[in-house]
């Protein structure tokens, strides 16, 4: 069976999308890039409750209210993106895994190789929500 992830699209009123920086291990996948907040789906939980248990575990945010914006196949496993209107104030956040968090245009994630293949995501997430 494919592995399964979660990750999540926060967007903020100034149409900015919210990355991190991954941890700059070797041992890791992708290490020192950009990535979207989520994880590995685990096998006792559906989706929606593995982005809520890696939002609370990586930037202790109790996420609720928000929506499935895609599912797609990947070579390595089946992504569910969930998107979520917020303005987080990411200095208050608590970091607990990766580097730092940042706010990203369109543009600037687009000019920027994001780990796992999220670029196709995020620009498919502007297409759709912003068109131009």
């Amino acid at each position: 069976m494919k592995a399964r992830g979660a990750s999540i699209i926060f967007v903020n009123d100034r149409h900015k999308v919210l990355l991190f920086l991954r941890d700059d291990i070797p041992q890791i996948k992708y290490p020192n890039m950009w990535d979207l907040p989520g994880g590995n789906v685990e096998a006792d939980e559906t989706p929606q409750q593995c982005i809520v248990r890696e939002m609370k575990e990586e930037i202790d945010l109790d996420l609720v209210d928000f929506l499935l914006f895609e599912q797609r196949e990947f070579p390595d496993r089946t992504e569910f993106t969930f998107w979520k209107r917020e303005n987080l104030e990411i200095e208050r956040l608590i970091l607990t895994e990766g580097q730092a968090l940042r706010w990203f245009s369109r543009e600037e994630a687009a000019a920027t190789p994001l780990a796992f293949g999220f670029n196709s995501t995020i620009e498919s997430f502007f297409q759709k929500l912003f068109p131009r």
